[in-house]
């Protein structure tokens, strides 16, 4: 058994503990992202879990789930997509799918090879980063779910698999939005919320981003724009960094613009 299936499972327990009590009028409710509803953010979770497993389970249905969803999201969008794949399945009915489907998918993660490859809509990928990309979507998702209901979330440190995401992806920002990637590489150095210090990269007094860890995330998740954080941001690489990171696949994505996305009072 490897650490990140069980982060998985336990974020998204979170997630369902959050909401469980609410109703399907509840469940409806319009975030402050893309104008979706909080049943919105749960099926779009509860899809691309399915993928992620079938990609686990090998075979033709992942395949096929790919050559239906590509052409289908060009044509109307990831939400239409994803409604078209859910087929009428909402409100306390997907919460209930949605977080049975997750607890059976995190022990079958578990019990694989972590370094396995399996498919994905782009590269293939390890086990391991399949099973963190669905813990990086669910928080940074059920972000705006929590900002929506007015909870600040408490964190725990199972954030720092997407804090070494968000570290990783630092070229990545930079190629997908095609600009020349830097060689000064920012040194990081956050407070998680257990209050143990992370570190990468070399240190620097100069080119830097430190701070709180679950504001590093929200930031390279977009989920918060920087200048809403109280991150301490230093030096011309990693101000253009934290400017536009981005640590999901897919086209370049444009950060929430200040103030739009904040706990609901």
């Amino acid at each position: 058994m490897f650490q990140q299936p069980n982060d998985f499972k336990q974020e998204s327990d979170a997630l369902y503990s959050l909401l469980k009590d609410k109703s399907d009028a509840e469940l409806a409710t319009v975030t402050q992202f893309k104008g979706w509803t909080i049943e919105n953010v749960i099926g779009h979770l509860h899809a691309w879990n399915n993928a992620a497993d079938m990609s686990l389970q090998g075979g033709e249905d992942f395949t096929n789930y790919i050559n239906t969803a590509l052409p289908a999201i060009q044509k109307g969008g990831m939400r239409g997509f994803e409604d078209q794949w859910l087929d009428g399945l909402k409100g306390r009915e997907l919460l209930q799918a949605w977080r049975s489907f997750y607890v059976e998918m995190s022990d079958r993660f578990s019990s694989e090879d972590p370094k396995k490859r399996v498919q994905w809509a782009g590269p293939d990928m390890s086990v391991r980063s399949s099973i963190t990309a669905r813990l990086m979507e669910t928080w940074a998702h059920g972000q705006e779910v929590y900002d929506t209901l007015g909870v600040v979330r408490q964190d725990e440190d199972r954030i720092k698999n997407i804090a070494v995401l968000g570290v990783n992806t630092f070229g990545w920002t930079f190629k997908t939005h095609s600009k020349p990637v830097p060689d000064d590489v920012p040194y990081i150095r956050l407070t998680a919320p257990s209050g143990e210090i992370w570190e990468w990269n070399d240190k620097s007094d100069i080119n830097f981003v430190e701070g709180s860890a679950t504001e590093f995330c929200q930031v390279v998740t977009q989920a918060r724009n920087i200048g809403d954080t109280g991150l301490k941001v230093s030096g011309d690489t990693a101000t253009q960094w934290m400017a536009i990171a981005q640590c999901f696949a897919g086209p370049p994505s444009i950060p929430p613009a200040s103030g739009t996305r904040k706990t609901a009072q």
